[in-house]
């Protein structure tokens, strides 16, 4: 799973400037590895040997082997991934975004579509859902929406106002020309 992109050398001595998909997480400090993806499509592991606070949604981190500025440049726009089993168990009633893209989303009536992403905002996240003919639409992760979130049966189950709500904020599909 992504967590976060190499944004830019930091000094002289080949640490990069590391930015966080996710700014609460700590999981790429707590790693010993992670799977590097450069922006040609090449990837390949690399080993950290530390990896520091910075400002907000930042990690300075200094990769074995990289040990000068132009080294650490070339790895500019790299995408930082570990695995889905690196993972912490989520706490109760929490869940990781990963696990529930692609599962269905239902509602009172039935089927409605399926989650293609998370969106976060400052008053709540939302997930984006594909509807069944295709629209996009988005609703909030809020008890009055969400009844039941359960990753390991790739079901969300919404209530009636979570239905409705989804509904009347759906965006058409673009027109293919």
């Amino acid at each position: 799973m992504e967590l976060a992109e190499v944004s830019r050398p930091h000094g002289v001595r080949g640490e990069v400037r590391v930015k966080l998909y996710n700014s609460d997480s700590d999981l790429i400090a707590l790693q010993r590895e992670v799977l590097m993806r450069r922006q040609d499509g090449s990837e390949g592991m690399l080993e950290l040997e530390s990896v520091r606070g910075a400002d907000a949604g930042y990690l300075l981190a200094k990769i074995r082997g990289v040990d000068d500025r132009n080294a650490a440049d070339a790895l500019r726009g790299a995408r930082l991934s570990v695995r889905r089993d690196a993972f912490p168990p989520p706490e109760e009633g929490e869940f990781y975004a990963c696990d529930v893209m692609g599962a269905r989303v239902i509602g009172p009536d039935g089927d409605l579509g399926t989650v293609e992403d998370l969106a976060t905002y400052p008053s709540a996240d939302a997930l984006v859902v594909r509807l069944e003919g295709g629209d996009r639409g988005e609703v909030p992760l809020i008890e009055e929406f969400v009844e039941l979130i359960d990753p390991a049966a790739g079901q969300v189950r919404l209530h009636r106002a979570g239905m409705d709500f989804l509904s009347g904020h759906a965006v058409e599909k673009p027109d293919a020309d």
